[in-house]
């Protein structure tokens, strides 16, 4: 383990108390026979589904609960996915929203970070791109769509449906994310938790105390500006992928070294 933060609403600084589970993501490396040898790991829950290449594991707390698979995470249940490192690399490299948010985690939401995951996260600038815009726009239509409930579009709270009109916490994250997708391509950072007068904004929202049409005018204010940037000269058309690269082959290499010689 070279990276392990809190990434869910509590680090946002949008969580209600009593609401909300703790979700926390990792970066690992890699022995060396799973990546240069064909070395596997089991799958499915208990691993009785045949074996994979590793790219990350899941732990739900509210899976032990009777029901398993279909209880929905609540108040205090943790819900953990390690990455390995080529697997985290590849998806920040595209601009994932989610995976991205590790590397600007402040020092009190870090479970552990070693200096290989801090030299990853004093990089940070080197995965901001054009993709990174694309993914926000992607994401934000997405949080969007189930937020209205339009035509394929889903959603698991059907109680915020009920006494609000929209589900809020979708609704929230859809803000969320035009906020810090402008931020990002505009600074090369993510400010953690989210700044006023916006972090005001976003609980609002989810509390249910802005009305749909407001809500709906807001993020489509962010998606515009999204839009706007992901045209921009200032924002680099690609990610510094050969850093990346580099720094994959000599962190493992160091690691292996390390822990096999």
């Amino acid at each position: 383990m070279i990276l392990r933060v809190q990434v869910g609403s509590g680090v946002h600084g949008t969580s209600i108390a009593g609401q909300d589970d703790r979700d926390e993501m990792g970066i690992c490396l890699e022995p060396s026979a799973y990546v240069t040898g064909l070395a596997r790991v089991p799958s499915g829950i208990r691993g009785e589904a045949a074996p994979v290449q590793f790219e990350q594991y899941q732990r739900h707390t509210v899976w032990d609960q009777p029901g398993g698979l279909a209880n929905r995470s609540g108040a205090g249940d943790l819900d953990v996915v390690v990455y390995s490192a080529r697997k985290w690399a590849s998806l920040a490299l595209a601009g994932n929203p989610t995976v991205l948010l590790v590397l600007f985690v402040p020092d009190e939401e870090v479970v552990h970070r070693d200096e290989v995951g801090a030299e990853l996260v004093d990089n940070a600038h080197r995965f901001v791109s054009k993709l990174a815009a694309e993914r926000f726009i992607g994401y934000l239509r997405s949080q969007r769509a189930a937020m209205t409930g339009e035509v394929g579009a889903h959603t698991n709270r059907p109680e915020l449906v009920a006494i609000h009109g929209y589900d809020t916490k979708y609704a929230m994250h859809a803000l969320r994310l035009g906020v810090q997708g402008v931020e990002l391509l505009t600074t090369g950072r993510i400010t953690l938790p989210v700044p006023e007068p916006d972090l005001s904004r976003l609980r609002a929202v989810r509390r249910g105390e802005v009305e749909l049409a407001e809500v709906v005018a807001a993020v489509e204010e962010a998606e515009a500006r999204l839009v706007e940037l992901s045209t921009s000269s200032a924002v680099p058309d690609q990610p510094d992928r050969a850093w990346v690269d580099a720094w994959l082959h000599r962190t493992h290499v160091a690691y292996w070294a390390r822990t096999e010689s």
